[in-house]
C-alpha cells in the first residue's frame, strides 16, 4: 500500500530538482561484435587428407600380378566373405578401368562408387586388370582400386572374383546396406 504524496511535498520536490540537467556523457558499455571464428587449419587438413587419398604408401604397393585381394571391416562374418568369394551374391552394376591412368581410374571409381550407393546397390564388381603389362612397377591400377576401396566407408569387404569373372583381375565388393 504505497500512500499518494500530498501537493506540498510534490512541490517541494520539484523545487529541489529544478536546475538540474542530464550528464552529457558517453554510454560506459560500449557492445563490440565477437569475431569470427577462425578455422586455421581446416584447409591444410583437407589437403592433407586430400593428398593422403591420391598417394600409394610402400604398405599398399606390396600387391603383386596374381595375387588375390581380400579386404573385410571389422564385424563382418565368415559367411560373408565366404559367399563373397564364391560369387553368390548378384552382381547389380560393373566397371571396367582398363586403359585408363591411375589418376583416371581413381576418379572413375570414386564416382561409380558414388552411383551405386546412392542407388543402393549391395554388389558391385571392378575390373582393373591384372597388370600384366604394367613392366616393373606392378600392377598399378591393382594398386590404386585396393586403396581406393579400402578409404571408402561404405565398402563393406571385397575380393578377388571367380576366375570366369575375372579372377584376379576382377573384385567382388560388397557395400553397406542403404538405411
Amino acid at each position: 500500500m504505497t500512500r499518494k504524496p500530498e501537493a506540498d511535498e510534490v512541490q517541494a520536490f520539484r523545487e529541489a530538482v529544478r536546475d538540474v540537467r542530464p550528464l552529457a556523457c558517453e554510454p560506459r558499455i560500449v557492445h563490440r561484435r565477437k569475431p569470427r571464428p577462425r578455422a586455421e587449419f581446416r584447409r591444410r587438413d583437407e589437403l592433407a587428407v586430400l593428398e593422403e587419398s591420391i598417394t600409394l604408401t610402400p604398405a599398399d604397393l606390396e600387391v603383386e600380378t596374381g595375387d588375390e585381394l581380400a579386404f573385410r571391416r571389422p564385424g563382418v562374418q565368415d559367411s560373408v566373405m565366404r559367399k563373397l568369394r564364391r560369387g553368390q551374391y548378384r552382381v547389380e552394376a560393373e566397371i571396367d578401368l582398363h586403359g585408363l591412368t591411375l589418376p583416371e581410374a581413381k576418379q572413375g571409381l570414386r564416382d561409380f562408387l558414388a552411383g551405386a550407393i546412392f542407388r543402393g546397390l549391395r554388389c558391385v564388381r571392378v575390373v582393373h586388370g591384372k597388370g600384366l603389362r604394367s613392366g616393373h612397377r606392378g600392377p598399378v591400377l591393382k594398386n590404386g582400386v585396393n586403396v581406393v576401396l579400402r578409404r571408402t566407408d561404405p565398402v563393406v569387404a571385397f575380393c578377388s572374383a571367380r576366375p570366369l569373372d575375372g579372377g584376379t583381375g576382377a573384385l567382388y565388393v560388397l557395400l553397406a546396406a542403404p538405411r
